[in-house]
């Protein structure tokens, strides 16, 4: 399910946002990795594999793509507060070893820490950046 989801799910929606920006000769694709995928995380080796072949499939893309005007970027966040880790990080040992991992912040990621990357990747002044992956980590691979 991971494997269908993260990177088919990736592959195919790029495929077909692809087609029509190629018609159109221009976009922007900001694919959604994780630092799972530049980190092994115990217990989760399907998930960063998936994230790890979102960053590597979004340099593939992006330079297939670039001759049609086409930027193609990922994002890599961090634990970010959200529903959907929620429950991790209620539990304080989890909760303190991330906080330890985010070395320089030592802060849990918000949402907009995420978006204020993506809006950037999507904007004019990043219409040179394409086959990148931003590291939004407060630092956990810094280490």
């Amino acid at each position: 399910m991971t494997l269908a989801v993260n990177l088919k799910g990736t592959f195919f929606a790029s495929q077909s946002a692809g087609r029509i920006m190629i018609g159109q000769k221009y976009g922007r694709i900001i694919n959604m990795s994780s630092q799972a995928g530049f980190v092994a995380l115990p217990g989760e080796s399907v998930y960063c594999m998936t994230k790890a072949a979102i960053s590597h499939l979004t340099k593939c893309l992006a330079v297939e793509w670039g001759r049609y005007n086409i930027t193609v970027n990922a994002v890599a966040p961090t634990f970010i507060r959200t529903p959907g880790t929620e429950s991790y990080l209620a539990n304080p040992d989890a909760r303190a070893e991330v906080l330890e991992r985010i070395a320089a912040l030592h802060r849990i990621g918000e949402p907009m820490d995420v978006a204020g990357a993506v809006v950037f990747l999507a904007s004019d002044a990043a219409s040179l950046i394409t086959g990148e992956t931003i590291l939004i980590d407060g630092g956990w691979t810094a280490r």
